[in-house]
């Protein structure tokens, strides 16, 4: 499965998001995602599988519990893929960086009583 298969679906993107915050329990993943979504405790089973079995998440065995993490082969896949195509909005993120710090001074130097002019 391509990685933008795996994370085109909304219910593993947010287990990733999950897992992104530190290791969970398999529990604590589904508690959140059948809050979220309605889905069963075997469908998150099954997205925790696909995440495992194509390089996103990794399992480690805790006693009786399963811990969860992300694993970031799959995402560094994803990443060179998407490097071919950074040239696209790289400049415009440039530039808006620059209209931020733009506004952030000149806010300041009005704050202070001055213009920049």
């Amino acid at each position: 499965m391509h990685a933008f298969d795996v994370l085109g679906d909304p219910v593993r993107r947010r287990i990733l998001e999950l897992l992104a915050e530190g290791e969970r329990t398999s529990g604590a993943v589904t508690e959140v995602i059948r809050a979220e979504f309605g889905i069963s405790q075997p469908a998150v089973s099954q997205h925790l599988k696909v995440l495992r079995d194509n390089g996103f998440a990794t399992v480690r065995p805790q006693g009786a519990r399963r811990l969860y993490a992300v694993d970031d082969t799959a995402l560094r896949e994803a990443d060179a893929w998407l490097a071919r195509f950074r040239r696209f909005w790289a400049p415009h993120l440039a530039a808006m960086a620059t209209e931020v710090a733009r506004g952030k001074r000149q806010r300041r130097l009005t704050d202070e009583g001055r213009t920049d002019d």
